[in-house]
């Protein structure tokens, strides 16, 4: 049984030299232009530019360079030299390059020129933006609006996602699925369910004053290395933080500050976890639950002592429900199954927990290691039930912090990117665009996809991402996808979606962030919404890649006009002149989260739109806090058996998302490959493999379906045993699109049932 591990082995500390030298890598591969360093001065700074990476918030005190190593990753990318022009198709078809690493696919140039996907010579063909939007339109207007699909990735800003969100309802459809579907709808949907908020209820000041951190899931030092700051200062003035995670991630286990001399001069590392717990994948609720059981306890001594209580009995009282259910759950859970379950052990758990009753102020950090499971939403809520015991919400220092992924996720969520009716004032489009917006409920990305391969949804259109490479069930789906009447891709640089084109085609070229966008008024800005629910301008400078470049709201109009019919209220002309006009359409509609938009989109750190719980206010429908009783100790879906493991999909430190910068996860002491699945030494022996061995993962999710991954070299890691890793989205192929979380349908891709062949 796997015990925690206070300074477990590793490639050294996260940032340091490591980060500099894997920027110097990306540099020398990219060449980006030579106005790259002063991009970098501007990154997440006042009217400066928003990071196209993550959606970790902006600081008012900024430091000299505002942005981590996959942030100036992000950028560079951007502002590569290379181009994709039209003349890469005189060499290239688009059956050859199936074949390509979605590496080698980016590392082609960002894209100048609309393109059509011509079948007779299976190649694109430069096409005019006039002709693109025409038969665009021609096309849509042909179908059902309930067989299109409007899909949005975090990259575009909160003024195209609003008129995305207003075309797809005009065109008659709620089929608005976001790439939240695939990772943190289960905090929209569980934590909402809970607490009455869909979104964290930090802010940056409760950071500067808590005591304590419990991680769950979450990798800073890959997925947002700026979290390591704050973490490293809590840990100056005495914090504990405490990590649960299967994976050793190394910017929980130690920090070399690239932005402190001494620190880089002397390799001085802070220690950043206090404990780190390798829980089993899928555990986390058996852990949740032994934490609880040992406050409890704990509380149960000081009353029969007379000393001061454990829990907060005045804030449980007065601003929750189902206490009694809960702690009678917590009592009758015996430990012998909370280590079973969690495969820790009681002391270590005990230790844990210690830690949480000394802290006067909490803060609960998590990111997909808890949201995508088959019981994510539980998993949500168990830790919600631990910070409630002792007031943690709604307080300062203290609070629930989901990390989001990418840079706008969150807002396009805000502003109306979304397949649910109940999250969108609809009366309040009707009045302002005089129109009957669709009454039904859109398609969640997993119902998508589900259609796709029926072949009920004829058309999608991706505003951004890469979603054929994101999605579970990939066999299937680009079978499904490539028989559709129309696929539409808004994109910077080519991508597996691209090369399976349905029976019309579309790549339209768009700006980066960090280019000018020259519009009918003059320069424009967009804005942008953090993981702490705040708002901030980004102003781009660069000159943009090519000429022929449209910004992704001004390809949202021109496929808007293309296709409805005519209506003196939706204005496109005129908000594509001006964006200032439609934050003046967001501020209406929702009027207490953008109050004076325009006036504020460039206050230091961003404007806060607010947060009802964060102020103790409860939008459940019980009208309070929910204390919520598990009805089982593991996230899983499936059983253990003999030769069944748990497959965990991860990130390298040398991606984002589905961007595959390059092949060094040097945390892992992985290099040129991401051809492997780690396991721990005891595993491999009793599965008769041996290290570098190769084998294939195959699915054992039940249907009787074969999912196979092929040509996997066997590497011996630190996780639990049962538990094994693999990259995403490589192992996309191998999750059943029916794996997922129950109550918001976010694929289970944190613990996938697999065979090793």
């Amino acid at each position: 049984m796997a015990d925690h591990i206070a300074n477990p082995e590793s490639e050294g500390p996260a940032g340091g030299w490591g980060s500099l030298k894997s920027l110097a890598r990306i540099y020398g591969e990219t060449w980006p232009t030579p106005a790259a360093i002063e991009s970098l001065a501007r990154q997440n700074k006042p009217h400066g530019f928003m990071c196209v990476s993550c959606a970790w918030p902006k600081p008012v005190n900024y430091h000299p360079f505002e942005f981590c190593e996959n942030g100036a990753k992000a950028t560079m990318w951007d502002l590569t030299n290379a181009r994709c022009t039209p003349d890469f198709w005189n060499d290239h078809t688009v059956s050859e390059l199936r074949s390509w690493k979605d590496h080698d696919l980016e590392m082609t140039g960002r894209l100048t020129h609309p393109m059509r996907y011509d079948a007779g010579t299976d190649r694109y063909v430069e096409v005019t933006w006039e002709e693109a939007f025409t038969r665009i339109g021609a096309t849509l207007k042909q179908l059902h609006p309930d067989s299109a699909v409007f899909y949005s990735s975090g990259h575009a800003g909160l003024e195209a996602a609003y008129l995305y969100a207003l075309l797809a309802r005009s065109y008659g459809t709620n089929n608005l699925p976001q790439s939240s579907n695939m990772c943190h709808e289960t905090t929209s949907v569980g934590l909402n369910k809970v607490i009455g908020s869909p979104v964290g209820t930090v802010v940056w000041e409760d950071l500067e004053k808590a005591d304590a951190f419990f991680f769950f899931g979450q990798n800073p030092g890959s997925n947002s290395p700026r979290f390591l700051h704050p973490l490293q200062d809590a840990k100056k003035r005495g914090a504990k933080i405490v990590t649960f995670n299967p994976v050793i991630e190394q910017g929980l286990v130690s920090f070399v500050n690239p932005q402190n001399p001494f620190d880089m001069l002397t390799g001085n590392e802070t220690a950043i976890s206090d404990h780190y717990l390798q829980v089993k994948a899928g555990g986390d609720i058996a852990a949740i639950l032994g934490l609880c059981k040992t406050v409890i306890e704990a509380d149960d001594e000081a009353v029969a002592s007379g000393t001061n209580r454990v829990i907060d009995v005045e804030f449980i009282d007065a601003h929750t429900t189902g206490f009694s259910s809960f702690i009678g759950c917590v009592r009758q859970s015996a430990w012998h199954d909370i280590e079973r379950e969690s495969g820790l052990t009681e002391t270590a758990i005990r230790d844990a927990a210690d830690v949480y009753i000394r802290a006067e102020r909490v803060i609960g950090v998590y990111g997909m290691g808890l949201t995508q499971h088959a019981q994510g939403a539980l998993n949500v809520a168990m830790l919600v039930n631990l910070l409630l015991l002792r007031g943690n919400i709604g307080r300062e220092g203290a609070g629930c912090c989901p990390v989001r992924g990418h840079s706008n996720v969150q807002g396009q969520r805000t502003v109306g990117v979304a397949e649910k009716t109940k999250l969108i004032p609809m009366e309040k489009l009707k009045e302002l665009f005089d129109f009957n917006p669709p009454t039904e409920d859109g398609l969640t990305i997993v119902d998508a996809v589900k259609g796709m391969i029926a072949g009920d949804i004829k058309a999608t259109i991706c505003l951004g991402g890469n979603l054929l490479r994101a999605v579970p069930e990939q066999g299937e789906m680009e079978t499904g996808w490539a028989s559709q009447d129309l696929t539409v891709m808004v994109s910077t640089k080519l991508n597996r979606s691209h090369l399976f084109p349905g029976r019309h085609a579309y790549i339209l070229p768009c700006l980066s962030r960090l280019e000018i966008d020259e519009q009918a008024t003059g320069p424009q800005a967009v804005t942008t919404e953090d993981s702490f629910s705040h708002i901030s301008g980004s102003l781009g400078k660069r000159t943009p890649a090519s000429k022929y470049l449209k910004s992704e709201l001004a390809i949202v109009t021109g496929i808007a006009k293309a296709t409805l019919a005519d209506n003196p209220s939706l204005r496109w002309d005129e908000w594509t002149g001006d964006y200032g006009l439609v934050r003046e359409l967001i501020e209406a509609t929702y009027p207490d989260d953008f109050k004076d938009y325009n006036r504020r989109m460039f206050e230091p750190g961003g404007f806060y739109r607010g947060n009802d719980a964060h102020q103790r206010v409860w939008n459940t429908d019980e009208g309070k806090a929910v204390f919520t009783t598990p009805d089982r100790m593991n996230a899983l879906s499936f059983d253990d058996a003999e030769g069944r493991f748990r497959l965990v999909t991860m990130r390298s430190n040398d991606q984002f998302n589905t961007t595959i910068y390059g092949y060094s996860d040097r945390f892992r002491g992985i290099e040129g490959t991401r051809d492997v699945v780690l396991m721990c030494e005891d595993d491999i022996a009793r599965a008769g493999l041996t290290p570098g061995q190769s084998v294939s993962l195959v699915s054992d999710f039940g249907d009787g379906k074969r999912r196979v991954l092929p040509g996997l070299s066997v590497v011996a890691h630190k996780l639990p045993r049962g538990t094994v890793g693999a990259y995403y989205p490589e192992c996309n192929v191998l999750n059943a699109i029916d794996h997922h979380d129950e109550l918001s349908k976010t694929p289970a891709s944190k613990a996938i049932p697999v065979r090793i062949e």
